[in-house]
C-alpha cells in the first residue's frame, strides 16, 4: 500500500480522509462547500498543520465558486470565509499563513479572477508543500543511523501532510536510504492519533514499530530503547520555542534528561515571526468529552471536570534541532530559522 493521502483536489471537489474513521474504516468527505471543511477541521477529520494549510487554502476556492453562485459580493464573502475557517484551529499556523497568503494574491483583482487566482495560489502552496516535506526527509535521515530506534508523537505522516510526511517523512526516507529503523509509537491521549494514524501509516508501508502507552516513555528511555525522538510542530515563535501536542513537553525532558536527541521536523510554513516566544502561543482547548470517553465509551464519571489544551509548548533549549526543508537549525534556532524563513518569503 502507499502512502495514505489526506487531501485531493478533484474535479473542483475538495476530496479529504476522515482520519476519525480510521483504523476501523476508509472514509472520504466530498467538501464542496468552506463549511464543509471548515466542520472538518474542527472535528479532526482532517488534521496535521501542514495538512490544515492546505485544506484552509483550497476552502478558500469553495468559498469564492459559492459566493459566485449566490450571487453574493465575491471579495466580502472571501474574506468572512477565511475568518471562519482560521477560527477553527487557533494554535496551528499553517492554516493562518495559507488563508492570509491567498488573500494577498486577489488583494488588488477583480471578483470575477478571484476563483482562478485562489485556485493557482492553492495548488501552489500544495505542491511546495511536498517539495518541502521531501526535502526535510533528505535533511532529517542524515540524522539517523542504521539501527536507530526513534519514539514519535502524535501523528507526523502522510496523513497530517500532503507528502511523505515531516517527523514520519524522516524515518521514512530513511529507510528507503537502506536504514534499519525501529519505531517506538506512543498512543498520543486523549485521541490516540499515534495509535490510530501512524501506527496504520507504519503498518501499510512494512516499517517496523512498536506501539506503546504515553506513560511508558521514560522507562523505555531507561532501558536504552530510544537513540532519538521526533515529533512535529503546529507553531514555532520567533525565539523557537514550538508549540505541539499535548505531551511534547513531556518527552523534550524526558530526552533531555536521558541524554537523547530531540529534534522537531518542520516546514518553514510552521515558524511564526510574529510571536516572540511560546508564552505568546494561543493553546486550543478542545471538547472535555475527549478526555471522559475513549472511542465514544465513557471511562471517567460523567460529570468529571476536565482540562483539555490541544498543545503544549516546548521551550527551545530543550530541542536539539529543527529540522526544515533548508537543512537542519541547531544552537541559535531563532537565529537561523529567521533567516530561512526570510527566503523562503
Amino acid at each position: 500500500m502507499g502512502h495514505l493521502q489526506s487531501i485531493e483536489w478533484r474535479d473542483g471537489i475538495l476530496r479529504l480522509l476522515d482520519q476519525t474513521r480510521l483504523p476501523a474504516e476508509l472514509v472520504y468527505l466530498d467538501c464542496r462547500t468552506h463549511r464543509e471543511v471548515a466542520e472538518a477541521i474542527g472535528r479532526l477529520a482532517v488534521r496535521g498543520a501542514p495538512a490544515l494549510g492546505v485544506a484552509g487554502a483550497f476552502a478558500l476556492v469553495l468559498a469564492a465558486r459559492e459566493a459566485r453562485g449566490t450571487g453574493e459580493d465575491v471579495p466580502h464573502f472571501v474574506q468572512k470565509a477565511a475568518a471562519e475557517l482560521r477560527a477553527t484551529r487557533p494554535t496551528a499556523v499553517n492554516l493562518g499563513w495559507a488563508l492570509d497568503r491567498l488573500l494577498a494574491t486577489v488583494e488588488k483583482a477583480r471578483p470575477e479572477e478571484f476563483e482562478a487566482l485562489l485556485l493557482a495560489e492553492a495548488q501552489s502552496i500544495l505542491e511546495e508543500e511536498r517539495r518541502a516535506e521531501a526535502a526535510i526527509g533528505r535533511h532529517g535521515q542524515a540524522l539517523l543511523a542504521d539501527g536507530d530506534a526513534v519514539l514519535t508523537h502524535c501523528n507526523t505522516g502522510s496523513l497530517a501532510t500532503t507528502g511523505i510526511g515531516t517527523a514520519l517523512g524522516v524515518i521514512r526516507a530513511a529507510v528507503e536510504a537502506g536504514k534499519r529503523i525501529h519505531v517506538c509509537v506512543d498512543e498520543t491521549r486523549p485521541l490516540l492519533q499515534g495509535a490510530r494514524l501512524t501506527m496504520t501509516e507504519l503498518l501499510a508501508e512494512g516499517i517496523p514499530a512498536t506501539l506503546i502507552c504515553d506513560n511508558m516513555a521514560a522507562y523505555l528511555m531507561r532501558r536504552g530503547q530510544v537513540t532519538a525522538v521526533l515529533v512535529g510542530a503546529d507553531r514555532i515563535a520567533r525565539n523557537g520555542d514550538v508549540a505541539n501536542k499535548i505531551g511534547t513537553y513531556g518527552l523534550a525532558v524526558l530526552a533531555r534528561y536521558h541524554g537523547i536527541p530531540f529534534y522537531v521536523v518542520a516546514p518553514l510554513s510552521t515558524p511564526d515571526p510574529a510571536i516572540p516566544c511560546g508564552e505568546e502561543i494561543p493553546i486550543e482547548e478542545r471538547d472535555p468529552e475527549e478526555v471522559r470517553r475513549i472511542g465514544g465509551v465513557l471511562v471517567a464519571p460523567a460529570g468529571a471536570p476536565v482540562w483539555n489544551p490541544a498543545f503544549d509548548v516546548t521551550p527551545v533549549e530543550l530541542i536539539t534541532g529543527i529540522i526544515t526543508e533548508y537543512g537542519v537549525a541547531r544552537g541559535e534556532i531563532g537565529r537561523i530559522l529567521a533567516g530561512w524563513y526570510g527566503r523562503r518569503n
